[in-house]
């Protein structure tokens, strides 16, 4: 996923094409790029620490922090030489962040590692790809630096820069008591969900109140009641650096599943904090914070990637646009559209744009090269002469160093009046001859980057709006006090605050980096070439092949390719002392016939880059005419192809025996086809072509006549090719050679197994036919057929199936399809089964009656592609035996359980992209009309409420008709045992979508199951959803349509019995209460209680609902939701549901969210604690139901275990190697003791 995260020392060794005139090249680890035109160093992502690149990024960028850090020196914290020494105290963390932040500022390349930061935290590779949260590491870190500096000067470090403190206030509205509690904070988390930005966020938290009153008091201690009361937070101490982090991720407890929260989210670059702070008597610049950094976050709540936004304070960066950089080069190209020839101008344009005016010599032909698009030596040799002695001829404007390895401007060169020189060039001078690229902005504009891992760039201030809102959006904020000023002499100035001992380590690292790149440069520059000797080769069977060894005719030269070649050509006069005459160089290639040439390499002031000359490229050395007297043609349109001829001969002494005989043939590609049979001396006869890779005497294709004036190129001939000659007094019969003639290598030669499962007692239950990729599966039926000594009669009745590991038969393969085509790996097992295999038109479709399927219980049928779903399941039907029509099919899923039915008989199973080899089920019972519902009907009769009405010969629940619902309010009842619940099925009922409620009720009501109820009325009846044969939604209102309530083709409806009618409102909520019995671990029988839940879902509000219900106090009742599938209480109180009633911003905690998620039909225990003073909630039969839940839990467990032990049996005989997935881990960061 991730490609090569860490570096890693890959060594590339050539092949040896030559024997051993060939050595092997092995190209060493290339050291790091240097920094790019930002002069900012990035940070390596070792696979999933991107979170970390972004937050260590941050701190780098606060010098203060930075400097802190510098501060401490190794008296203090320590040598990281002395860290494997048992006794030493090294504090490896804070080292390391040092390290880091100096290679940061001072080492020159692209991105720094933090593999030994990571180590020092204790990290394993895992946890380096595993992917967290940056603003838990952000904590995480801080308290490891915290414990990391104990017992030195920088103790306080991160308390001295980061620590806040927050007051939190009560006033009570009776005595004015103030009831305060104070907070630190590091960093401020703040919502973003219904927000719409920073600002907003503070003022609902630190200028707003949440009041108490009405039926959400507050107990003041001094008044010792419940009182109105005011609750406010202040923001009391300000850090001198701000971290906000942005709460973007939430939980939909609708859907259960977590989301990032993407809306518009605002925050200013420069904010006011004073109408937050408890204080605010200091100078206003105390109060003002600029945003510095901006951590964002792209992609989802699953995962996603990290990078910064930086304002880069201290300007070590160079803060210069492409498009701006640009200019000059555009500039620059102008000139190769100039007429003006003047060599000096341009050169001199391109050391004005260099640091100092200063360039290596080696580098000034590749800048001119790279900015202009045109060469030295192409543009101005022939007429200059050598760049080198150019410039030596004009040592008034170019100065040459000792060594004459550098360039450089005069300090004092001369300026050119503008109009001495063409428009375009003045413009150019004046652009280039001005300050140094980085240096035009105003020094006062904030220089922003954007850091993504080892990637750096500027971007605008203004492009941080962008990140308000969105997949990609900002997450965490940094902002530092407007008041904290830099010294002059940090600005530019990355050696700012360094300890010396840092200094010198990097200076030294820069110096070796230095050396490394001009290792790898040479190293780089330099390739290796083969030269074939001319006058060691000559010239048959269509190619050119030494006359002594390879040794002899190849010599391996090793040569710069920034050289020209006329420069090889010189180095090569000089290695062959013997050579007279002309030298040509020619590019040659090796191929299977021998050596071809293939063109001349022209061009003396060419580089070999130039000329496109590659890294072990055969060059051969002659004249350029002949080769030991034969003229030689060059070339690749008469490249030579080697190609395996078959003739059918004659033998004997009669000769009347012909044999097939085969021979390797040389021609030149440029031939014509009929030129085979002049240099085969065949008259004329027929030419056949059969490809090497095709193994199958059926793909012999006969060249028409018109066609052998074609040449063998133009005829899609390569070499390995196959030739059948057939000559014209041959016999017709013998036109193809009566045995199969294989071309195939070994190496693609196989074998299959194929099983006989054609009849029951044969000679031969298995054989092993020989078999390759591009192999017919006809060809290897036939061969099956005659090696298991079957009857003939077989090869028009048969087919192959592959067998899986099971021992299943999977769907027939085609004959016509290639063991490729047909997917069928080598070395695998076919059963030769009775039966055609399916056409093209046709599918192969297995299917088995009902949804629990046993193993070997599923059926075969071949079917048209065309068939209709009807048709199909009239087939399944009849070769299954089941009479009728009340059916229908589904079709199995990827986890092998029924899918969705297929609804519209009507269409194709083309049309339902059913393919051969699909899984369909027959179910009993036909599917309703489109628009219409199958509604299975439930029967719910409230325990002891059955006084109201009245039953006529109830009918006995059987294990089909009655279930137990185990998780009904009614748990916990009075008794030893739990009163069990039954759901009674009434049958099902089809009605359409646009049907009502009322009309539905109306028709259950009419079931012959429901007849033996004493039912009044649609009204007396309340309707609920069943999921999971558990109460669901409660339905409301009668007259709403059946397709609003979304009930899905597999819901069914329960009805529960009423004495009354009821009319409930969406904001009534139906719960069932039962009060707790004092003394017994029991409760009374559930009543139900409607709940207004118009002033909101507080826990006050319910409590004053149930008070009021049982006409008790409010403060003397205690309320608690059950939850039976836990068998647990869960207490409900006012005092941890507070609800905060501000102007703006409606509390979104209510008991609609966790913990209790309360809806229709729960239970509410209520406890009177004026005679109930126990704390259990629990009754016996709870007890009992969660000993039987941890015993269950048990059992699975060690099934699981069994399980994963089978499994892993299973996989460790196969030789499958298996890899444990491991528990979800936290971030933490191990630290040694200090103290």
């Amino acid at each position: 996923m991730f490609g090569n995260l860490f570096e890693e020392d890959y060594s590339s060794v050539s092949e040896n094409q030559y024997g051993k005139g060939k050595k092997l090249k092995t190209k060493a680890l290339e050291p790091p790029a240097p920094r790019e035109f930002t002069n900012l160093s990035g940070i390596r992502n070792q696979g999933g620490t991107c979170y970390l690149n972004s937050l260590l990024q941050t701190l780098h960028f606060t010098p203060e922090f930075r400097e802190a850090l510098f501060s401490l020196g190794p008296e203090e914290l320590g040598s990281l030489e002395d860290k494997d020494k048992p006794d030493a105290k090294v504090r490896i963390i804070p080292l390391q962040l040092q390290r880091l932040f100096a290679q940061l500022l001072l080492l020159d390349q692209e991105a720094a590692s933090t593999i030994d930061l990571t180590d020092s935290f204790g990290w394993s590779s895992d946890e380096e790809m595993r992917q967290h949260d940056v603003q838990e590491l952000n904590r995480i870190l801080f308290s490891a630096l915290e414990t990391s500096l104990v017992g030195t000067s920088g103790h306080d470090l991160i308390d001295r820069l980061y620590h806040g403190t927050i007051v939190n206030q009560i006033v009570c509205k009776e005595c004015m008591n103030v009831s305060e509690k104070q907070e630190d904070f590091l960093d401020l988390t703040v919502a973003v969900k219904n927000v719409s930005g920073l600002e907003d966020a503070l003022r609902n938290m630190y200028v707003e109140e949440e009041v108490f009153d009405c039926d959400n008091l507050y107990h003041c201690g001094t008044c010792d009641r419940l009182v109105e009361a005011a609750k406010s937070a202040k923001l009391r101490k300000l850090p001198p650096f701000l971290t906000v982090s942005l709460l973007r991720f939430n939980f939909d407890f609708v859907k259960c599943e977590r989301y990032k929260e993407t809306s518009c989210y605002t925050f200013p670059l420069q904010i006011n904090l004073k109408p937050f702070c408890e204080q605010s008597e200091l100078e206003d610049l105390e109060y003002i914070y600029d945003l510095f950094s901006v951590i964002i976050h792209r992609g989802g709540c699953y995962g996603g990637h990290y990078h910064v936004y930086i304002k880069d304070v201290d300007h070590l960066g160079n803060w210069q646009f492409q498009e701006e950089k640009s200019k000059t080069d555009v500039n620059l190209k102008a000139l190769q559209n100039e007429e003006s020839d003047d060599p000096v101008m341009v050169l001199q344009t391109i050391l004005l744009q260099e640091e100092n005016n200063q360039i290596p010599l080696d580098q000034l032909g590749q800048k001119l090269l790279k900015k202009t698009g045109i060469t030295w030596n192409k543009k101005y040799r022939k007429q200059h002469g050598p760049l080198r002695k150019f410039l030596q001829l004009h040592p008034q404007v170019f100065l040459l160093s000792s060594d004459e390895s550098t360039v450089s401007l005069p300090k004092s060169h001369p300026v050119w009046a503008e109009s001495d020189l063409p428009r375009n060039h003045a413009q150019i001078v004046r652009t280039l001859a001005s300050e140094p690229p980085g240096l035009t902005e105003n020094a006062t504009c904030p220089h922003w980057f954007d850091i993504n891992d080892s990637r750096v760039h500027p971007i605008r201030e203004q492009d941080i709006t962008q990140q308000f809102q969105g997949k990609e959006s900002a997450y965490m904020l940094f902002y530092r006090k407007s008041k904290l000023q830099r010294p002059s002499e940090a600005r530019a100035n990355p050696r700012h605050r360094v300890p010396s001992h840092l200094l010198k380590e990097m200076d030294a690292a820069n110096t070796q980096l230095q050396m490394r790149r001009a290792e790898c440069d040479s190293a780089n520059s330099s390739f290796e070439l083969h030269l074939h000797l001319g006058p060691h080769y000559r010239f048959f069977n269509g190619a050119l092949h030494p006359m002594f060894s390879q040794t002899e005719s190849v010599w391996n030269l090793t040569f710069d390719k920034r050289k020209t070649l006329g420069d090889l050509r010189q180095s090569i006069f000089q290695l062959l002392e013997f050579w007279e005459g002309d030298m040509v160089l020619s590019v040659a290639k090796r191929v299977p016939a021998g050596l071809h040439v293939y063109h001349t390499l022209d061009g003396d002031e060419l580089t070999l880059c130039e000329a496109e000359i590659a890294d072990g490229e055969d060059i051969f050395v002659w004249n350029g005419v002949e080769v030991g007297g034969v003229q030689i043609q060059t070339g690749s349109e008469c490249e030579p192809l080697l190609f395996h001829v078959l003739r059918l001969e004659t033998s004997g002494e009669g000769a009347t025996r012909e044999q097939w005989v085969e021979s390797s043939h040389v021609f030149a590609a440029n031939a014509e086809m009929g030129a085979l049979f002049r240099v085969l001396a065949v008259p004329a006869g027929a030419i056949l072509l059969n490809s090497a890779e095709t193994a199958d005497e059926e793909h012999w294709t006969a060249i028409p006549k018109d066609d052998l004036t074609k040449t063998l190129r133009e005829q899609g001939l390569r070499d390995g090719s196959v030739i059948l000659v057939q000559g014209l007094d041959s016999d017709d019969s013998s036109l193809l050679p009566k045995q199969a003639i294989r071309t195939s290598s070994a190496k693609e030669t196989s074998w299959l197994h194929v099983r006989n499962l054609c009849q029951l007692d044969p000679e031969e239950k298995q054989v092993q036919i020989p078999a390759a990729l591009n192999t017919v599966v006809f060809d290897i039926r036939i061969k099956a057929i005659e090696e298991l000594k079957l009857m003939k009669e077989l090869a028009e009745n048969s087919c192959l199936r592959p067998i899986d590991r099971t021992g299943k038969l999977l769907r027939p393969v085609p004959d016509r399809c290639t063991l490729e085509e047909a997917e069928v790996k080598l070395g695998s097992s076919l059963g030769l089964c009775p039966g055609k295999a399916p056409t093209s038109s046709q599918l192969f479709l297995f299917f088995a009656l009902g949804t629990d399927i046993e193993p070997g219980a599923e059926m075969e049928v071949i079917v048209e592609e065309t068939a209709s779903v009807r048709d199909c399941l009239k087939i399944m039907l009849e070769k299954a035996g089941q009479p009728g029509d009340m059916w229908h099919l589904r079709k199995m899923d990827w986890c092998y359980e029924p899918g969705e039915p297929l609804c519209e008989e009507d269409a194709t199973l083309k049309e339902l992209m059913i393919s051969s080899g699909d899984t369909l089920l027959l179910i009993e019972g036909k599917l309703p009309p489109p628009g219409s519902l199958k509604v299975p009907i439930w029967w719910y009769q409230p325990p002891g409420l059955s006084g109201h009405w009245e039953h006529r010969g109830h009918p006995t629940c059987t294990t089909s008709q009655c279930t137990t619902w185990g998780g009904t309010p009614s748990q916990g009842a009075p008794g030893p045992k739990p009163t069990e619940v039954s759901l009674l099925y009434l049958g099902s009922v089809e009605i359409s979508e646009e049907a009502s409620l009322m009309e539905l009720k109306a028709q259950a009501m009419a079931l012959p199951s429901a007849t033996e109820l004493t039912l009044r009325s649609t009204a007396l009846l309340r309707a609920w959803t069943v999921e999971n044969k558990r109460l669901g939604r409660l339905l409301r209102t009668d007259r709403q349509q059946l397709k609003e309530y979304k009930l899905g083709q597999r819901a069914g409806i329960c009805l529960e019995p009423l004495p009354k009618e009821e009319s409930l409102s969406p904001q009534d909520v139906l719960l069932r209460t039962q009060l707790r019995i004092p003394g017994e671990r029991a409760y009374t029988l559930p009543v139900d209680l409607v709940w207004d839940t118009t002033r909101g879902w507080t826990a006050g509000s319910l409590r004053q609902r149930v008070a009021n219900f049982y006409s008790l106090p409010v403060e003397k009742i205690e309320i608690a939701k059950y939850f039976p599938e836990k068998f647990e209480w869960l207490p409900i109180s006012s005092w941890n549901q507070q609800v905060s009633k501000r102007k703006k911003k409606k509390n979104q905690d209510t008991l609609q969210g966790g913990p209790y998620y309360l809806k229709d039909g729960d239970t509410i225990g209520v406890k009177n604690v004026l005679v109930d003073d126990e704390e259990d909630l629990s009754t016996i039969s709870h007890d009992t139901g969660k000993g039987n839940q941890e015993q269950l839990a048990v059992g699975k467990k060690k099934s699981r275990e069994v399980l994963r032990t089978q499994r892993s049996d299973m996989l460790s005989s196969a030789g499958t190697p298996t890899r444990p997935r491991g528990p979800e881990a936290s971030l933490s960061i191990h630290v040694g003791s200090f103290r």
